[in-house]
Order: C-alpha cells, then structure tokens, then sequence
C-alpha cells in the first residue's frame, strides 16, 4: 500500500486573512474606544464564510443585551483560538467538540448552538457527483481533504472510521491534506484536487442553501453518527456572571428580532444549555486517537 502524505495548505490570502487579524478597524468607533473593556469573541473555521455584515448584526444584538462592547476575532485554524483562549486573549470562543475535550481541564462550557432543533450535527464524507466511488473502501489509495487537525468532523472522525476498520490513516490514501476550512475541502473536492473529503455537515447544508453551484458538484457519501455541536467556550477562569450573562443572552436570541436576524444568517435554531455527555462519544474518538 502507497504510504501518504499529509501536508498542510496555507490559507487563502482573501479577506478572510484580514480578518484573522481582527474586526476591530470594522467596527463602529464607540466600539474601538472601549477596546480595554471589550469582550473578545473569537471565531474558528466552524463560522461558515467572513460576512463583516453579519458579525456587526450578532455584536450590536450581544451588546444591547449585555451593555458591554463586543470584539470579534477570526482566526484561521483552530490551533490559532485554542492558544489565544489559552493565553487569556480572549473571553469566549466558539471551537470544535475535538479541542474542547481535548483542554475542557481549562475551559467551561458556555452555550450549545441548535441546528435542526437538535444539538448536534453529523460530519460528511463527500466526494465529486462525476466520481464512481460508492464506498469508504473505494477510497483506499486516492487523495483525501481533510479540514484540520483538531476537527472533529474535518479529521478525528475520519481517523476513527478507519481505525476501526482496522486500517491505518496514516497510510489508507495516497495523499491527504489540511485545507483549514470546510468550504475549502467542498471546493477542492468539487475542483477535483481531492477525489473525497471531510466536512462540516451543518456547513454543507448551508452552503448547499446559500452557494448551490458550489455544493451542486459534490455529493455525500457517508454521514456519520450524531456529535454535539461545536460549542462556545470560555476559559476556566473567565468569571461565571460574565459566562451566565452571555448564556442567556445566547438563549434569548430566538426571542428578539435582532437575534433572529442572526440565527437566519447562521441557518441556526438558536442556542441551549449543554447537555451532559454531549461530547462524550468525541472524548471517546480523542482517547483512541492517542492511544
């Protein structure tokens, strides 16, 4: 069998790269005066596309709601929010099951986005409609888009499916590679640079509502079992009436027409209160994937 090569593609140099700098010289001036009390919300590869829009509409709702000015952060990679959540550079973010129960030592749960009506989502292999492949199987020695390491659905998920088909990842394709976003692995799989890959279910769905053309040249070839949703977080020491404020604040979207507007841009449902065991079967894959 032809060992693989794992290599990592740079992100795109686009807007999305100036954003992973900061939203701050997007926001209005009464934000950026009050940077030193702002609380800063970073945002991970889980957010669908850069929409400038969009984030000024879900800060303008978090601060009536919580008198406070919001900051925006998106970076590039997960690895990325991880460090500055770490690092105490942020307040909140909003990350993947995967790194969650990975560091949930450091982090507290904060809220739950509802997709469908449910907290969870499932994670998408897809390949191109123009492809024969019908199984897992058949994608033994071709090339593979995977969307980042710490992804739980983008490539623990992955992982997992073939280990437990007692194959080894590392060796299962002729060639895999990172792309750091999911509508990047769509659109390698749908350009033809990678004959499958792994995906976001909730981010194909919706790029399938909001960008067709782009979704129209792939198909799902396997979907897996059901995973909590990527969550928003806060570090452990972030104070709890701060967490318990934004928690509701969440929640109550659903209830305000600022918050709807939001949760129809984000095709969500709204946000709940994580459930106990959530992540569990994610924290399951996590301890296999080092041992």
């Amino acid at each position: 069998m032809q060992a693989s090569s794992t290599t990592d593609l740079p992100p795109r140099s686009s807007r999305r790269n100036w954003l992973a700098t900061g939203l701050a010289c997007a926001l209005p001036p009464a934000w950026t005066r009050a940077r030193s009390r702002a609380l800063r919300f970073g945002l991970t590869p889980v957010f669908l596309d850069d929409r400038v829009r969009l984030l000024h509409l879900w800060a303008r709702y978090l601060e009536n709601r919580l008198g406070t000015p919001i900051e925006f952060v998106q970076f590039s990679a997960y690895n990325q929010v991880m460090d500055a959540l770490r690092a105490g550079q942020l307040d909140f973010a909003w990350i993947c099951g995967y790194p969650y129960v990975l560091h949930r030592e450091e982090l507290q749960l904060v809220s739950v986005p509802l997709w469908r009506g449910k907290p969870v989502y499932q994670s998408y292999l897809i390949t191109d409609t123009s492809s024969a492949v019908a199984s897992v199987e058949e994608l033994r020695g071709r090339t593979f888009a995977y969307s980042d390491p710490l992804s739980n659905s983008g490539f623990l998920y992955v992982q997992h499916l073939l280990r437990n088909r007692q194959q080894d990842p590392s060796r299962y394709f002729s060639r895999s590679f990172f792309t750091y976003s999911h509508r990047h692995v769509v659109e390698a799989v749908a350009q033809g640079l990678a004959v499958a890959g792994a995906v976001d279910g909730y981010v194909w769905e919706t790029l399938a509502e909001v960008l067709p053309d782009m979704t129209g040249n792939t198909r799902v070839l396997l979907r897996s079992p059901d995973f909590g949703f990527p969550p928003i977080v806060a570090p452990r020491g972030t104070a709890k009436p701060i967490v318990q404020r934004l928690a509701q604040a969440l929640q109550d979207m659903a209830g305000h027409a600022e918050g709807q507007a939001v949760l129809r841009e984000l095709r969500l449902d709204g946000f709940a209160a994580p459930q106990p065991g959530l992540f569990s079967s994610i924290a399951a894959m996590a301890r296999a994937q080092k041992a």
